[in-house]
């Protein structure tokens, strides 16, 4: 199980305050808004600390976020990078494992092809329970985390595209 505190996720952020005129794109869906707003929230709240800029966008499910990312991207070049947020909770069908597949490849396929990161944070779940855990539970804030994710891969890519390494 994957747990923040096994990781240096989130200690300092190096480079950060040098990206300026920075743009996060928050994709979310709105099945299980409950939780999928919380993920918005706490993206937020670490956009907000750290001063940078951010918009959403909203699509009807998981698998449309691939889309919706891409056709951002496509008719503005402006976003620094995209956070993919989403909560999708396994059934009794399929369907799940479905769903997560087409996410899942949707945002790799696009973080090999684009000029900038696409953050993971679509939560895959056995139930509601679970979920609550990743907002503020036992497992943290996925969404902070997401956040996080995003602050550090654009530093990074900033710093690759100057030549650093």
């Amino acid at each position: 199980m994957a747990d923040v505190a096994n990781s240096k996720l989130l200690e300092q952020i190096e480079g950060i305050r040098e990206i300026k005129d920075a743009l996060v794109v928050l994709v979310k869906t709105e099945w299980n808004s409950e939780i999928v707003d919380e993920l918005e929230n706490g993206c937020k709240r670490i956009f907000d600390q750290y001063q940078i800029d951010n918009r959403t966008i909203v699509v009807p499910g998981a698998v449309e976020i691939p889309f919706a990312v891409q056709q951002c991207w496509t008719h503005n070049n402006a976003p620094t990078a995209f956070i993919a947020l989403g909560c999708v909770v396994r059934g009794g069908t399929p369907h799940f494992e479905y769903v997560c597949q087409a996410v899942t490849s949707g945002v790799t396929e696009l973080n090999l092809n684009m000029q900038v990161p696409v953050i993971f944070g679509v939560l895959t779940v056995d139930n509601m329970e679970q979920a609550r855990e990743r907002i503020g539970g036992v497992h943290g804030h996925k969404g902070e985390e997401a956040a996080i994710t995003a602050l550090k891969m654009m530093a990074l890519n900033q710093r690759l595209k100057e030549g650093g390494y």
